[in-house]
């Protein structure tokens, strides 16, 4: 007999129903193995991890290519500290900049780099064909949309102040709410 790793609640089973347990334990099997399987793949294929996508990605979406290190940080769903850090080690490849906010002295502004958007360019169709095999691919397509609204009423539970800029997002309101 196969012992299940990610039984978290083997002891306190008798409060939640088989599929409530099944759900539970595959999220958090999949929450521990996604992270590493992505990065892997992406640096194999893009050089960067899938945060560091993420962070060119938000840039070259904003306007002018530059934002506040707080919007930054929302909108990548980050720490501060934790996007400071990946922000420093984008400069140091000169991929971002950073600059102090000329509206607020207390902020720092960062931005895309001509080399960060030309690298973002060149490895935009390979990063989205790694998430198209690992995720999309990997549920049945008559699954997406369900799992997307599903996701969708998790991040307004997690988040409800919306902190993150993914939970505000329009579409994650309008398919959890319906």
């Amino acid at each position: 007999m196969q012992v299940c790793r990610y039984n978290l609640f083997a002891r306190l089973g008798s409060m939640l129903s088989t599929s409530e347990r099944s759900l539970v334990n595959r999220l958090s099997a999949v929450l521990e193995l996604l992270p590493p399987a992505l990065d892997a793949r992406l640096v194999a294929v893009t050089g960067l991890n899938a945060f560091d996508n993420a962070v060119l990605a938000t840039l070259a979406a904003a306007d002018q290519e530059t934002l506040r290190m707080t919007a930054l940080a929302s909108h990548t769903n980050a720490t501060l500290p934790r996007l400071s850090r990946v922000v420093s080690r984008l400069e140091a490849r000169g991929l971002v900049g950073r600059r102090q906010c000329p509206s607020d002295a207390r902020a720092t502004n960062a931005s895309l780099t001509q080399a960060g958007a030309d690298h973002l360019a060149a490895s935009q169709l390979a990063g989205e064909a790694v998430l198209r095999e690992l995720l999309v691919e990997a549920v049945e397509p008559a699954l997406v949309e369900p799992l997307s609204r599903a996701l969708g009423q998790l991040l307004l539970r997690l988040d409800p102040e919306g902190r993150y800029a993914v939970t505000t997002c329009p579409s994650i309101r309008t398919s959890s709410s319906e």
